[in-house]
């Protein structure tokens, strides 16, 4: 494939994954202006665009008080800090969400197929989730600490 023909593909699977997450059903539903208010540029760009946060960047990363990790976008509890491990990746990771909390779907952004997750109520992309992580699951949810809020109990 020639250089200019990958840049084409690469632009229209990047436009055509964020449409998709645009087009799909959630049952909180905003505008795009009623995100952009309630979110900072960050907290837009990661939970409506799917960007990354920089790793190390989050404090939640270093969170290991008892508590649950709800979505900040419409605050479903998404993750139990029970589930929560350091993954030395510089993001927050769990091994498990809990049941009904997420919705995943297949990412080919970066050249390979990796699994997306976001919240099942609003969409707010979260991170990915990889099969490298710890017992009992073995998955490592590797997620954006500016898409979550902290509620200890």
């Amino acid at each position: 494939m020639h250089r200019r023909q990958f840049i084409t593909a690469t632009a229209v699977s990047i436009i055509a994954g964020r449409s998709l997450n645009a087009q799909s059903s959630f049952e909180v539903t905003r505008t795009e202006a009623e995100w952009r208010a309630m979110l900072t540029d960050l907290e837009y760009r990661v939970m409506r665009q799917e960007a990354t946060e920089r790793a190390g960047s989050s404090p939640l990363d270093k969170n290991y008080a008892d508590g649950l990790y709800h979505c900040r976008g419409c605050d479903l509890a998404l993750y139990e800090s029970a589930t929560k491990y350091d993954s030395g990746t510089g993001w927050p990771s769990f091994y498990q969400s809990l049941p009904n909390a997420i919705g995943t779907k297949e990412d080919r952004r970066l050249l390979r197929v990796r699994t997306e997750c976001h919240c099942r109520r609003c969409g707010s992309h979260l991170g990915h989730i990889f099969n490298d992580g710890p017992p009992p699951t073995g998955k490592r949810h590797c997620l954006n600490g500016v898409s979550l809020i902290f509620r200890a109990v």
